[in-house]
């Protein structure tokens, strides 16, 4: 897989004949395309991002110089390049250029590409199919793919914000290589603005300030940046000053790119989670506040938080679990907004705690061994004798009460006779652990002395 961070190139930011060709082509009705359109590069070369792509030797100049153009998945979030990228490719290789989203379209549709394709096909001329969004389409309709990519009636190129790994049939994807594309850094953004500026003739009298927060908001998307602009342009017509209350008055903020039932989600919690296990207070406060923020349920967060109580602390603090729900308790009573505090101080608790996850480590091993071992009587002396049969069959015989045992001990097995004993549990030297493991070893020197 081969990472990328996609856009315009630095230094001439807009050749002469880029804008020639524009102009020529659409005239006044250029204008009345979205900025993002007319910015559009027409050459690898006006694409910026990492050199393993789109650079000298990258692997897309290397296709397109070999006039080899196999399947291809573009994953990436939204405003890196992959339609651009697309466009190219089949401009550079001579491939007839056919776009379809996923989203607008369904099976006729693809039949009807598909019959365009195959005529083309016959007569020598391949098809570049551009398939945006291709994760929404079903498993069945990725299937109808298949045999066209087969017998070369067409070349795919997928656009997915999602895992393909998730969203796509292994079929599929075994048919493609897969091409990476990052968000955009801010210094690229700002490039895209300058850019932009070059383009409509407009230098926007933005101050640092306000510049920060615009590519903040942007948030690595050069599409959603450059609509932000063209409405700048459209608002600031007399080019005064631009500071952040300004700017916060023309913008709306721009809507996290988060889907509680998505990949976005999962990425989240998965790093609040493993911010948590490395006692990463400042980290997990970030991320738990991007998941409120994208309007994540707090009582999901907070079933989360107290998973990692009991997975990544457990007896090391068992107060741990008790702060989550005292928590989720205080959340209940004070609601939105005011209880989400509750929830920060357990989150931050809980990522201060002395970690161990030997409870949950003895879980695994002893749903393991109960599978192997699991149908065994307990041993006789330590079941009740309720009725004469069963006192007759040796129940309860010979059990001790550990409270008339020396230090409440008595040292029994309780274990199955047909089982060797096991050690599920292997508490760590940290918290309040520390204590619990020289009272195991104390009990498993008394129960070797008291067995012998």
């Amino acid at each position: 897989m081969i990472s990328a961070r996609i856009w315009f190139k630095r230094g001439n930011i807009l050749s002469d004949l880029f804008l020639k060709d524009v102009s020529a082509a659409n005239g006044i009705a250029d204008l009345k395309r979205p900025l993002a359109d007319r910015i559009r590069p027409l050459e690898l070369n006006d694409v910026v991002g990492q050199q393993k792509l789109v650079g000298e030797g990258g692997v897309l100049c290397q296709l397109i110089e070999n006039g080899h153009t196999p399947s291809m998945v573009f994953w990436g979030p939204p405003g890196t390049g992959k339609t651009t990228l697309a466009r190219i490719i089949a401009q550079k290789t001579n491939l007839y250029f056919e776009q379809l989203s996923a989203i607008q379209s369904g099976v006729a549709d693809l039949k009807k590409v598909f019959a365009g394709a195959k005529m083309r096909h016959q007569e020598g001329k391949s098809t570049l199919l551009f398939v945006d969004e291709i994760h929404r389409f079903n498993r069945s309709q990725q299937d109808l793919f298949l045999p066209y990519i087969e017998d070369g009636t067409i070349i795919l190129f997928g656009a997915t914000t999602e895992n393909p790994s998730f969203d796509l049939n292994a079929a599929l994807l075994s048919r493609c290589q897969i091409m990476v594309l990052n968000r955009l850094e801010n210094t690229e953004l700002a490039e895209l603005l300058e850019r932009a500026e070059k383009l409509e003739g407009i230098k926007l009298n933005i101050e640092d300030g306000a510049l920060d927060m615009l590519l903040n908001m942007a948030d690595g998307d050069g599409r959603f940046l450059l609509n932000m602009v063209e409405q700048l342009f459209a608002a600031n017509d007399e080019n005064l000053p631009i500071d952040a209350n300004k700017l916060q008055s023309i913008m709306q903020k721009r809507a996290a790119n988060y889907d509680k039932n998505k990949d976005g989600h999962y990425n989240l919690i998965s790093a609040l989670h493993k911010a948590v296990r490395g006692s990463d207070v400042d980290g997990a406060l970030y991320w738990f506040g991007r998941m409120l923020d994208a309007g994540e349920d707090p009582r999901f967060l907070a079933r989360r938080i107290l998973r990692m109580a009991s997975e990544e602390v457990g007896m090391a603090d068992p107060q741990a679990m008790v702060q989550v729900i005292a928590a989720k308790e205080a959340y209940e009573f004070l609601g939105s907004p005011e209880g989400e505090l509750a929830l920060a101080q357990a989150l931050v608790y809980v990522a201060t705690a002395p970690k161990s996850n030997a409870v949950y480590m003895a879980y695994k091993k002893l749903r393991k061994f109960v599978k192997s071992h699991g149908n065994y009587m307990p041993p006789k002396h330590i079941l009740n004798a309720p009725t004469k049969m069963m006192k007759d069959q040796e129940y309860g015989k010979g059990y001790q009460y550990d409270h008339d045992s020396p230090d409440g001990f008595s040292g029994q097995e309780f274990f199955p006779d047909e089982v060797t004993r096991q050690a599920f549990y292997q508490p760590v030297a940290r918290g309040f652990e520390r204590d619990i493991a020289k009272r195991l070893e104390w009990w498993h020197k008394l129960r070797k002395i008291r067995n012998q």
